[in-house]
C-alpha cells in the first residue's frame, strides 16, 4: 500500500528506511537545518521554508503562500507513487498534514474531502492542519470550500508531544498508523 508518511523532524530518517521512502517534502522555518536522510534523493526532496503561522506574516516570519502550495502539487503530482512519500515538519501535526491532505487530493482529486480527513483524524487523533495552507490548497486545487470545511468539522487535535507519525492513504483503502 502506497501513502503519505507524515512525521515530525526527529524521525524522518527512521521513517524514511522504514518505509522504503525515497522522496519527501519538508516544511520548515528557515534556518532550521537540518540533515536530509541518506536514502531520499536530493533530487527528489522539497524544501518549503515557511512558519507555521495562519496570518500573513511579519518581520523573519514566512506564512503559506499560493507558491508554496503549489510547490507541494506539482511534488505530488511528479511522485512515482511505487513508495510510501514522506511529508515532515517540526512536529509533525499542522503543516505536514495541511501538506499531505494538497498531496492526497493532488494525486487522487476525485475523491470526497470529508472522507479523506476522516481518514487523517483516524490516524493521527493529533493532527491540526494549518488553516492556511488548507484554504490556499482547497481554492488552489479547487475544491470549493469542501477541503476547508472538512478540516473545520474535526477541530483542533489532542495535544501532541511532536513524536506521533502516521500514514495516510491517498484514496480511500484504509489508513494505519506509521510508527
Amino acid at each position: 500500500m502506497t501513502g503519505i508518511v507524515v512525521s515530525p523532524l526527529a524521525r524522518i530518517a527512521e521513517l524514511a528506511v522504514r518505509h522504503g521512502c525515497r522522496e519527501m517534502v519538508s516544511l520548515l522555518a528557515k534556518g532550521q537545518d537540518f540533515h536530509r536522510p541518506a536514502v531520499i534523493d536530493r533530487a527528489k526532496h522539497l524544501t518549503i521554508g515557511v512558519n507555521d503561522i495562519n496570518f500573513a506574516g511579519t518581520g523573519d516570519l514566512i506564512a503559506p503562500q499560493e507558491e508554496h502550495v503549489r510547490q507541494i502539487i506539482d511534488f505530488a503530482c511528479n511522485w512515482d507513487r511505487t513508495r510510501p512519500l514522506l511529508i515532515h515538519c517540526w512536529m509533525g501535526v499542522s503543516r505536514s498534514p495541511a501538506a499531505a491532505l494538497i498531496a492526497a487530493l493532488a494525486v487522487e482529486p476525485d475523491q470526497d474531502d470529508a472522507a479523506l480527513v476522516a481518514r487523517l483524524r483516524r490516524v493521527s487523533p493529533y493532527a491540526t492542519p494549518n488553516p492556511r495552507l488548507v484554504e490556499i490548497g482547497d481554492e488552489t486545487l479547487s475544491r470549493k470550500g469542501r477541503l476547508v470545511d472538512a478540516v473545520r468539522s474535526i477541530g483542533r487535535g489532542a495535544d501532541a508531544d511532536g513524536n506521533a507519525p502516521f500514514m495516510l492513504t491517498t484514496r480511500a483503502e484504509s489508513a494505519w498508523h506509521a510508527d
